[in-house]
């Protein structure tokens, strides 16, 4: 089952993911969302690993951070670093509409570990989290892949379209995207698209 590749592999390189985090330079994308938000913002944070340094940086900023991720030891380790965050084992697959209400979303690496099938599904989920003008930052593939692979010495899932097929399905969800480009930080490729409910 795939979910259960992507959670253990997270699970045992949770110390050595984060200690390579860094590399993967968000922080400026994190500018860009906050721009965007109102004071003391709600925020989502899907896939949210270790809690550095996406939530470390809302929450320095003054924003609230609920934090939910698959892996039980990125957990663990995300409320070490962040104690003011409120952090949750979940898997995103099975979130439902109106869950939660929330000013923003953040779902950074986190998307392709799901079949590319249910990522419109679940951009639609997220929309419906959002209260009115709500912000999306995610990160998509670069290039359309499914299969099995090695990431930090652990075996990994991922599924993903190519960027132009990923910015029709924010658009298709109800979105109207504010940033599109690749980012090439840490040796890696991802597209990161910024966008707005509409």
């Amino acid at each position: 089952m795939n979910s259960s590749i992507v959670r253990d592999g997270y699970d045992r390189m949770a110390n050595k993911y984060l200690s390579e985090r860094d590399k993967l330079k968000t922080a400026k994308y994190l500018q860009q969302l906050m721009k965007y938000l109102p004071k003391n913002a709600n925020v989502l944070d899907l896939g949210c690993g270790a809690g550095v340094p996406v939530d470390d940086i809302l929450i320095k900023a003054g924003h609230e951070v609920l934090g939910l991720d698959i892996s039980k030891e990125q957990i663990k380790l995300a409320r070490k670093n962040c104690p003011r965050g409120d952090y949750a084992v979940a898997d995103i697959a099975e979130l439902k509409e109106n869950e939660y209400q929330m000013d923003g979303i953040v779902c950074f690496y986190t998307l392709f570990h799901l079949p590319r099938t249910q990522h419109k599904k679940l951009l639609t989920i997220m929309r419906s989290f959002l209260r009115k003008n709500g912000m999306l930052l995610v990160t998509m593939g670069d290039r359309e892949f499914e299969g099995k692979h090695v990431m930090h010495g652990e075996e990994m899932w991922s599924s993903q379209f190519g960027t132009t097929k990923n910015a029709q399905l924010v658009t298709g969800a109800g979105f109207e995207i504010l940033l599109n480009e690749i980012d090439n930080s840490g040796g890696e490729r991802h597209q990161i698209i910024l966008a707005r409910k509409i």
